[in-house]
């Protein structure tokens, strides 16, 4: 069957198949939840797939992977080049057109490496429709922060501008872009590119497993402790449960089983285990209790999971905005 009659769910089925169990366990752990599930779900709806069609789908992800990558080197026109050489006109236009409809490829897309400092200082002295359009393009936090450091004046008849813009040639479009990608090569700009900090060991710590992270900030702590304090204040571990206010433990204990509460409070500290027994009924902490009594021993990865699990409901409850956890007076609420 050609690639162009399948659904994107069913290309991406097939490639979970073709690339067998464990390659495909890899890549569902940096999926979320409900990508996780539809995809389940679409790869038990495939009953059988003839060599050719899986060799196809395997060879376009391929591709879409390489056009990718010369996209994230040196933009869409050094991709196209590239391509084009490589494998024709028509081939190079067949993927390109592929991966920018799947990724949605737009205007634009090198002025979003750059620093937001480094590209304010360059566009603030270009005209406010110049501004107006690359931000409309930009992502909003970035576009935020490019109009913030504009003089008072300019600012307005940027947003303006942005308020009233409708539909834009896209040659001028192009112009710009190249324009303005010329002068930020010209200036290294893309050199000032933000790449890791603390906010970034953050984020790969919260997507870890309890083993890993505990082990990190142990590791850390004996040659940096002040660094590993800057880290814990800005993510949140099983311990910090502490942090929570009533309201915020009881909503998160509707959303956890009861099985991997029991198993996470085996080797709870004492004010963790109070505060989260003093917020629920006097049913379920007998019975949570008398299930740890006869449970006996448990295994330390079983105890660090089912904790784990419990961190990932608070993550999840904190970013939806259901509940907020204390990051210290920077985090105080005004009632």
């Amino acid at each position: 069957m050609p690639t162009d009659k399948l659904s994107g769910k069913e290309k991406a089925a097939i490639l979970i198949i073709a690339l067998g169990k464990e390659m495909s366990a890899k890549i569902f752990k940096h999926l979320k939840d409900d990508e996780i599930e539809q995809l389940t779900l679409d790869i038990t709806n495939v009953r059988r797939v003839d060599t050719e069609t899986r060799e196809m789908v395997i060879s376009e992800f391929y591709e879409q992977c390489v056009a990718q990558n010369y996209i994230t080197e040196g933009g869409l026109d050094y991709a196209r080049e590239v391509l084009e050489q490589a494998m024709g006109t028509e081939k190079a236009l067949s993927i390109l057109t592929r991966l920018t409809s799947s990724l949605q490829v737009r205007p634009f897309d090198f002025a979003r490496k750059a620093d937001p400092n480094q590209l304010t200082n360059f566009l603030q002295n270009e005209h406010p429709q110049t501004i107006a359009l690359v931000c409309a393009y930009l992502d909003p936090p970035m576009s935020s922060a490019i109009i913030a450091k504009l003089p008072a004046d300019k600012q307005i008849e940027v947003v303006e501008r942005i308020a009233l813009m409708d539909r834009t040639s896209p040659e001028y479009v192009r112009e710009i872009e190249r324009v303005l990608d010329k002068k930020l090569s010209s200036l290294g700009l893309d050199d000032f590119t933000v790449i890791g900090g603390i906010q970034s060991i953050v984020d790969i710590l919260n997507a870890s497993d309890r083993s890993t992270e505990r082990h990190v900030l142990e590791s850390l702590e004996t040659r940096n402790s002040d660094l590993v304090d800057e880290i814990r204040r800005k993510m949140f571990v099983f311990e910090d449960i502490i942090k929570l206010d009533k309201r915020a433990i009881q909503r998160v204990l509707k959303e956890v089983e009861n099985a991997d509460l029991t198993v996470a409070l085996k080797s709870a500290t004492p004010d963790v285990a109070e505060l989260i027994f003093s917020n629920m009924s006097t049913r379920l902490r007998d019975m949570i209790k008398e299930d740890m009594e006869y449970m006996g021993p448990v295994r330390v990865r079983d105890v660090e999971e089912a904790q784990q699990k419990i961190v990932n409901i608070i993550r999840k409850l904190q970013d939806s905005g259901d509940i907020i956890v204390s990051r210290g007076s920077e985090d105080e609420v005004i009632g």
